[in-house]
């Protein structure tokens, strides 16, 4: 800083005062410049060759980099002076080199460190017989991701700030360390899942932890490149976490939710209201649980819920337990489903799903058991193919069981129709791909 300084100085009292002083080929102010910078360039040399800790050696790359280069040399009274003389750099490119990789090494290797502490804390605090702190009513257990974000950032910051590459290397570098470690977090996430079933906070901890992919997922979608392969990784990772820890927030629910929805076809569908408020009754009260998830987490645990819903209701129109031949039985079962199928909507949507694309399947299905006319049944099984391409003959075949009235011929006639009409679309967002009808 010191010999900065006085070169800065001096060489400004150069500029303005003592050039004037001699002849023009005397070259004054070159002749300073060189000796005043290769005094600086021999201090700066010696300082490099000797043992620097890391603080050090990014101060001296600061002034290789930056403040030497752009303070100094590009001072507006000395730049046009200065660009007259070839000075070069502080040090020389591979000794210059040597330090960028020091530093870079001891960055990486500092960062490491700290996402492996992180961690183990993490899974301490996991062990503690204490509920997740909240924050605007959601569990969290943040400070992982902010200290991980932070250390990231401002290394990053640093290393940008001594030069725009090693910024960007230092910043490749700490993308890869991300994807290893979020798979160690998994991996730990994973182990606790198993083990820590009896833990007094098991649910807000899984909620916590399905909080906390959030903030790694927003900071990875903002500054990583799309083409990126770590962000893919990194991504695939979270999704991991979330869809792990939903599958056990939500396994209890659907344990329950089993044996109501085979009362549909045990009564034949008569009750099928009572039962349908049942499962919306089941299902609240377990949804009011999951409010402590953030908004983008609690949509998409709804939308789970909603797509299950429909799912198993489709399941049991597909048992072959109900055969109707009289189009009055067959009229007054797709009035049920249609009923259901409403409240069923009504619920869901006031529950937060935004999975619109769910609600026609059981009104379709409900109309194809009103239709009797063969022309009419053809273009509403159309229409479900078309909205839902996955369904397949076999699903459609089960379902068609139903309307016993329909002849061997009529039956063939609309299945045919069926693969025709899904022959050419490819599967959209799975709903009977998810149905094993083995």
């Amino acid at each position: 800083l010191h010999m900065g300084k006085t070169m800065k100085e001096d060489l400004t009292v150069v500029a303005k005062y003592i050039k004037q002083l001699y002849p023009p080929e005397f070259n004054v102010f070159s002749t300073y410049a060189e000796l005043y910078h290769n005094y600086f360039a021999c201090q700066a040399q010696e300082n490099a060759e000797s043992h620097l800790e890391h603080k050090d050696i990014c101060l001296l790359l600061s002034w290789v980099h930056n403040i030497y280069p752009k303070d100094v040399r590009k001072d507006p009274v000395l730049a046009k002076e200065l660009e007259k003389v070839k000075l070069g750099s502080l040090l020389p490119s591979s000794l210059s080199k040597e330090l960028e990789k020091k530093y870079l090494d001891s960055e990486e290797a500092t960062i490491k460190n700290s996402l492996s502490k992180s961690l183990d804390d993490e899974i301490q605090k996991w062990k503690e017989d204490k509920e997740p702190e909240k924050l605007n009513g959601h569990f969290q257990s943040e400070l992982l991701a902010i200290i991980l974000i932070q250390s990231i950032y401002s290394s990053q910051e640093e290393a940008k700030n001594i030069s725009v590459a090693m910024g960007k290397e230092l910043s490749c570098r700490l993308w890869k360390e991300l994807p290893a470690f979020l798979r160690s977090y998994r991996d730990a996430f994973e182990d606790f899942k198993e083990k820590g079933k009896k833990h007094r906070f098991y649910k807000p901890i899984l909620i916590a932890n399905i909080n906390n992919c959030w903030n790694f997922r927003d900071y990875t979608e903002k500054n990583m490149a799309e083409k990126d392969d770590n962000k893919a990784s990194i991504l695939s990772t979270l999704s991991d976490i979330e869809n792990s820890g939903f599958e056990v927030l939500l396994q209890q629910l659907f344990a329950k939710l089993k044996p109501i929805y085979k009362r549909f076809t045990e009564n034949k569908w008569e009750s099928s209201n009572e039962i349908m408020n049942e499962i919306i009754k089941t299902t609240s009260k377990h949804i009011s649980d999951f409010q402590t998830l953030k908004d983008p987490f609690y949509h998409a645990i709804v939308e789970k819920i909603h797509a299950r819903l429909v799912k198993e209701y489709i399941i049991r129109l597909l048992k072959k337990k109900v055969s109707l031949k009289n189009p009055a039985q067959q009229q007054n079962l797709a009035q049920n489903i249609s009923k259901n199928a409403a409240d069923l909507e009504a619920f869901c949507t006031s529950s937060g799903s935004q999975a619109t694309w769910l609600n026609s399947a059981l009104p379709k299905l409900a109309e194809i058991i009103r239709l009797q006319d063969l022309g009419a049944i053809k273009i509403e099984v159309a229409t479900l193919a078309t909205t839902y391409p996955d369904i397949r003959k076999k699903h459609l075949e089960a379902f068609l069981y139903i309307k016993a009235n329909l002849s061997h011929s009529e039956r063939k006639s609309i299945l045919g129709y069926l693969a025709d009409s899904t022959a050419s679309t490819s599967p959209g967002v799975p709903l009977f791909s998810n149905i094993n009808m083995s």
